[in-house]
């Protein structure tokens, strides 16, 4: 029997030395854009085909003020860095295969998800929504999300 299985193994070895990596193992982790606030993060990364976006708040541009006028605007604002994000490693928003979206309160999911159906009118990508005990700076909304490359 031990004879036997050493014959295929020795058989099989060819074959599967010329089997190619998958995208998976072959390609490691890659920052496509750092963090910029200090915090112990990257704010884009590749593994594979992948590309992760952590989560972004709803600040006014440049800054990081969150901006007024509550969970609309902020939606607004966080999905705005995630598409800039995005373009900073050559995608769009229609690259977007999921996102996660928290909310300090899950009362305002209608109103978070009317800012966020027009940010994806066509194919929008799978997506869970949560609410969080509490969000960084008392924010309202934060978005993540993962894309795939082209």
């Amino acid at each position: 029997m031990i004879r036997l299985f050493a014959l295929l193994v020795v058989l099989a070895a060819p074959a599967l030395a010329d089997t190619p990596a998958t995208p998976m193992t072959a390609t490691r982790k890659r920052v496509l854009v750092p963090g910029n606030s200090g915090a112990p993060l990257s704010a884009v990364v590749r593994a594979g085909d992948l590309v992760f976006v952590s989560g972004q708040l709803g600040f006014t541009q440049g800054s990081r003020e969150l901006v007024s006028g509550g969970v609309g605007p902020e939606t607004q604002a966080a999905l705005e860095g995630l598409a800039a994000n995005l373009a900073k490693a050559g995608l769009g928003m229609e690259d977007v295969v999921k996102c996660t979206v928290f909310l300090a309160d899950i009362g305002d999911f209608q109103t978070m998800n009317g800012v966020y159906a027009k940010s994806f009118p066509k194919d929008p990508p799978a997506r869970s929504t949560i609410a969080a005990a509490g969000l960084v700076l008392k924010a309202k909304v934060e978005v993540e999300c993962i894309a795939v490359t082209k």
